[in-house]
């Protein structure tokens, strides 16, 4: 009776524990537990009285607040004020720019699931629908990227003139200033079916709507700045560009070694406070082209000329340069493996007014915080559409082309290392446009730097993976480079995304947990702030919250993981439902993980990058599931195809969580730790797998037909497919065509392949078997006719020796040719 009485008081005091219990409760439930030994005879009178002597000076101290504050939190915040790092302002901006969002409720172990099912997805307004559906189309059809990338190594004038004069450069500058006011959602299919056609007018697009002035006047520019430069800027009459990188300066934007110098100038004869630059910039995209430039640069005013004679170093700044300010050097070009505009900006004693500071000169040094933000919603919005359309585009493409490609008298897609690939490529592409939809719609209602930086690493990351293959897939198909073919550009061009905006080790290294573990945690950046303030009682109430916190987190970590996840709460009876309590439990072990590892690391913990890197996998594989979830929940509820790819998407997440997670504890730089770890948040071992070779099959069956998620694809407008005389829509007439015939089309084969049916070629095969009865004219012409289809669009391209050395002299020289032979026959027939 005893013993079930004890087991029964420790499984209570377990469910305190785990739901959650303040110290005031948590100090009565001891008591309790005590008085109940005591009165059981289980202590004995020595026990009773060691443990009363234990435990009553303790519940005193911690339960008198004055009294825990003297004796045991003010020694522990002189400790903490001795080990608090220093904080740079540039440091602090970076830290507090932006919002934290769902993200937040991830890394804390206990997601409240109503915010993201109460979360709406951005509409499109009947506005943004049309511009998708007629411009958009229109100036895709405009683009022919081989000639873009191999022949002039630009987008054609024609092309230029449409993106200015249609608003494509205006997309985020408000209608007040002129310019489109399209949502962030809007932006992101716009961008993602211009790069399922070309990346390089993608690029040329999305760079003036992610980061460059226009955004950081809109959000933070003087009214007449706001004036004057967003309506031209909206209109096309100018082009902008931002330098930000130089040679010495590329993930590391904060280490800017560019210089501006408050000083007096005579200027057409009057005098004039302003800015003397000094700048090297490289890798801006836009700046061959560029009419105005956002700079990022030190000021400085060692003079006092801004009115604080204490005050010499202002930090990060940002101004506006028109391209024909004196000095400036601008117009070479960079070639980063494609053929949008990049180039370096050059300058040596560039002077400009005091009022070109973007904000005027009360913004004198506020350039870091503007920039973080700005780079923020950039990450949300264009890097995942490039990702997602590649994913799609893929994904159409390739299981075209493994429907139509037979190899043994089958068609690749049925053989199994195929299918292996085909569901990576499935799966990933299905999580690509769960994340893109999800993020920009986040982007429309605040600016989730967290979230941004996840999806930037892990977006880029899975087209990566996607683009290798689709590449091992259509292998010789995929190389020989030519207007057949759809995959090598994209392909050349990926490392472009896997650099830009931060590269992706620093984003993961540094960046997702870093900012995430700061942002995201409910007491970390409040205990610093109290501790740089010396506040003995705030940081007392911090403090004890904060290891109530980590001790339930640890409890709810153990009993998730023991109990399978049944323990977790799910809010949906959706076939996807034991994924919600998955997740869930990596959110717990996730939380209780990150608190030990800045307890136990403090400060060494920023030089641990590849510890806190695979914390920060952890949390954006729970993102990217949450992702996945909301997107099967809106558009996939009662369809067989959405709940394949969805639960491959799943499994894959949940397998990565899982081994970023054992690999943390089992790399933790404290070994013993490490295993306490294990045995907390894993103590049955990483039990989850990535998906079955049956899921790979079944993705790769469905990618070879019209499914529900390719079909969604298509009526949202996200890929352009082209016609009769583009890669791609010879590849989709051909696949289209065999959706029609492909019963008939297999019967035929096999047919032939059991001898049934003789023939030399398959006109005479397609004779013989309508002689035979096997098919009707009707069926025979069918199949004809999709097997020329078939044939054309499996072909690669073949050029004269003279177009591949000097491409331009050969096509000049080709029409030159044709206008003589056309002179000459006219003047034969007069």
């Amino acid at each position: 009776m005893g013993y079930s009485l004890l087991i029964a008081l420790l499984a209570l005091y377990a469910v305190l524990l785990y739901r959650g219990i303040g110290l005031l409760g948590f100090t009565l439930a001891t008591a309790a537990a005590l008085g109940l030994a005591a009165g059981f005879g289980w202590l004995g009178t020595v026990g009773i009285v060691v443990a009363a002597l234990i435990f009553f000076p303790l519940a005193v101290v911690l339960n008198a607040t004055r009294l825990r504050q003297t004796l045991l939190t003010a020694p522990v915040l002189r400790a903490f004020r001795k080990v608090l790092p220093t904080m740079s302002s540039t440091e602090r901006e970076a830290l507090e720019a932006g919002d934290t969002w769902w993200e937040a409720e991830l890394f804390q172990g206990k997601p409240d699931w109503r915010k993201l099912q109460q979360f709406d997805y951005t509409r499109l307004t009947d506005e943004e629908k049309r511009f998708l559906n007629e411009e958009t189309e229109t100036l895709c059809g405009m683009i022919d990227e081989w000639e873009v990338h191999f022949e002039q190594k630009d987008l054609p004038a024609a092309v230029w003139d449409y993106i200015r004069n249609r608003g494509f450069f205006g997309m985020l500058i408000s209608k007040q200033h002129g310019g489109l006011g399209f949502s962030a959602l809007a932006q992101s299919y716009i961008v993602a079916k211009i790069a399922t056609r070309s990346p390089t007018a993608a690029v040329t697009v999305m760079v003036p709507n992610s980061l460059g002035p226009g955004e950081l006047i809109e959000h933070y520019g003087t009214k007449e700045q706001q004036a004057y430069w967003l309506p031209r800027l909206a209109e096309g009459k100018e082009i902008p560009c931002f330098g930000l990188t130089g040679p010495e300066v590329g993930s590391d934007a904060s280490s800017i070694p560019d210089t501006g110098i408050v000083c007096r100038r005579q200027v057409d004869g009057k005098e004039v406070l302003g800015i003397s630059l000094r700048f090297n910039k490289r890798y801006i995209t836009l700046a061959p082209v560029a009419t105005v430039i956002g700079l990022a640069f030190r000021l400085q005013d060692p003079e006092g000329l801004l009115g604080d004679t204490a005050k010499a170093d202002y930090g990060i700044t940002c101004a506006l340069v028109p391209r024909d300010t004196p000095g400036l050097e601008i117009g070479r070009r960079h070639y980063p493996a494609g053929a949008f505009m990049n180039g370096p900006l050059r300058g040596e004693d560039v002077f400009i007014p005091l009022e070109n500071i973007i904000g005027g000169p009360k913004m004198a040094g506020s350039g870091w915080r503007m920039l973080v933000e700005c780079l923020s919603a950039g990450r949300g919005i264009s890097l995942p559409a490039l990702a997602a359309a590649t994913g799609m585009g893929m994904y159409a493409a390739t299981g075209a082309y493994a429907a139509i490609r037979r190899q043994f008298n089958l068609p690749i897609g049925k053989f199994e290392g195929v299918q292996e690939a085909m569901g990576r490529i499935g799966g990933l592409a299905y999580s690509l446009e769960a994340c893109r939809v999800l993020t920009a719609s986040a982007v429309d209602r605040c600016a989730p730097s967290v979230v941004t930086a996840i999806i930037k690493y892990h977006a880029t990351e899975m087209m990566r993976r996607v683009l290798i293959d689709a590449m091992d897939i259509h292998a010789g198909r995929g190389i020989i480079m030519g207007p057949r073919n759809y995959l090598g550009i994209p392909w050349q061009q990926l490392p472009v995304a896997i650099t830009v905006e931060g590269a992706n080790i620093m984003t993961r290294s540094l960046i997702v947990f870093g900012q995430g573990a700061i942002r995201c945690h409910p007491y970390v950046y409040k205990e610093m702030e109290a501790a740089r303030a010396n506040d003995l009682a705030e940081f007392d109430r911090l403090l004890w919250s904060h290891i109530g916190y980590s001790i339930n987190r640890g409890i709810r970590a153990f009993g998730l993981a023991i109990s399978g996840s049944r323990l977790a709460h799910t809010p949906s009876n959706s076939p996807l439902a034991p994924y919600y309590r998955h997740v869930e439990r990596f959110s717990a072990a996730l939380a209780f993980c990150a608190d030990v590892a800045m307890g136990v690391l403090g400060g060494e913990l920023k030089r641990r990058e590849s510890t806190s890197a695979r914390l920060g996998d952890v949390l954006s594989q729970l993102y990217i599931a949450t992702a996945v979830l909301k997107f099967y929940e809106e558009n996939g509820q009662g369809s067989h195809d959405h709940l394949t790819h969805a639960r491959w998407a799943l499994d894959h997440a949940l397998a990565e969580a899982g081994e970023a997670l054992a690999a943390f504890c089992r790399n933790f730089p404290r070994p013993a730790i490490g295993s306490l770890l294990r045995l907390t948040v894993l103590p049955l071992g990483q039990r989850f797998r990535r998906p079955r070779d049956t899921q790979n099959a079944e993705i790769a069956q469905q990618m070879m037909q019209i499914n529900d998620f390719s079909r969604r694809v298509r009526a949202e407008g996200l890929v352009y497919l082209g016609g009769s005389e583009d890669a791609t829509g010879r590849l989709e007439q051909a696949f289209d065509s065999l959706q029609a015939i492909q019963d008939d089309y297999e019967r035929f084969l096999k047919a032939v392949s059991r001898g049934e049916v003789g023939g030399a070629d398959i006109e005479q095969q397609l004779a013989d078997a309508q002689a035979k009865s096997l098919l009707n004219a009707q069926q025979a012409a069918a199949i004809k006719a999709y097997d020329a289809l078939r044939y054309d669009a499996i072909l690669t391209d073949d050029f004269d020796p003279e177009y591949l050395r000097d491409p331009l002299s050969y096509k000049q020289k080709r029409q030159t040719d044709g206008e003589k032979t056309t002179q000459q026959r006219e003047t034969a027939i007069s």
